[in-house]
């Protein structure tokens, strides 16, 4: 799955730590959704949304 996190997350200003911190996950795993290497749950992907400033899901993570 791809994604506009590192792109999102960079306007914000934020690291992937901070992104990490935020919503309660490893840096690792925010590494690895920012690669493609990972599918987030649902959960984790409405916290990543609301936390980057989307106004919804779609408009951070590109279903193909």
């Amino acid at each position: 799955m791809q994604t506009k996190i590192t792109e999102l997350r960079k306007k914000l200003k934020l690291t992937q730590q901070d992104l990490a911190d935020a919503v309660e996950v490893s840096r690792q795993t925010i590494i690895s959704l920012e690669q493609g290497r990972y599918n987030p749950s649902l959960e984790l992907a409405q916290k990543i949304s609301k936390v980057l400033r989307a106004k919804k899901i779609e408009d951070v993570f590109i279903f193909d």
